[in-house]
């Protein structure tokens, strides 16, 4: 029997003087060794995307972690800060393609990046900088650090008792993650429900009320996914889902 096929999203990325649709390895490597599925690499198109031909193919979506920011006019404000990067064909994509797979009850995993398109594609809000939020910690890396400290466990989420995220942990009440971003989550989308907290009270993680499967974190689950338990077990979960919804009966 195949291996469920997961979407994975691209970035749009100038390198030289041509432009790429890319994925990060550690994205991609997550989803065959963590889901045990095959994942599809989807070009940041946008309306020129077949979205309809890909969701017939499709048993799961995962939306990754990048260094771009979802637009500040996607959730009606202004760009706070221009030098920062911004990835409109992927946000062109992508959040058309959260919609309509929520719609057709794919599972869906979302990290870093991914958590604050679907909240927006949802009708949420962000902060642009968290760091400048009364009462919120820096959740940025120090990009100065190798990438075995950025990637380091930088502090603990309490998980809502009951939830989602707690059940697939065998009730485990909080747990350590890293912290990558500079933005987060203000407002959340209707229909979505918090799953884990930062210690600031910053949401950390959330579901989506209905959702066969559809979870989102903002911190990177994906590195290094086989020697953190607690990734692994986000990731089988994910792909036991997909597995699910490739052997449903039509």
């Amino acid at each position: 029997m195949r291996h469920p096929i997961v979407l994975v999203p691209s970035c749009s990325h100038q390198i030289g003087a041509h432009p790429y649709y890319a994925a990060q390895h550690k994205y991609v490597d997550a989803v065959v060794r963590g889901a045990a599925c095959t994942p599809l690499i989807v070009p940041a198109l946008g309306n020129a995307m077949d979205l309809a031909a890909l969701l017939a193919i499709a048993d799961g979506v995962m939306l990754t972690g990048a260094p771009s920011n979802v637009h500040a006019g996607l959730y009606g404000q202004a760009v706070r800060d221009p030098s920062l990067p911004q990835d409109r064909a992927r946000d062109a994509t992508t959040l058309p393609l959260i919609r309509a797979a929520l719609e057709r009850g794919l599972p869906l995993l979302a990290i870093c990046r991914g958590f604050q398109e679907v909240n927006v594609a949802l009708g949420g809000t962000l902060h642009q900088a968290v760091h400048e939020v009364q009462g919120m910690r820096d959740h940025r890396e120090s990009k100065d650090e190798p990438l075995a400290m950025q990637y380091a466990p930088a502090h603990k989420v309490a998980l809502q008792a009951g939830g989602m995220l707690a059940r697939l942990l065998d009730g485990a009440r909080e747990i350590d993650v890293n912290s990558l971003h500079g933005q987060g989550i203000a407002g959340l989308a209707p229909g979505l429900q918090v799953e884990a907290l930062a210690e600031d009270g910053l949401v950390e993680a959330y579901s989506v009320i209905g959702a066969p499967f559809a979870l989102a974190v903002q911190w990177h689950p994906e590195w290094q996914v086989t020697d953190n338990p607690v990734s692994m077990r986000l990731f089988t979960a994910f792909g036991d889902a997909c597995r699910a919804h490739r052997d449903r009966i039509p």
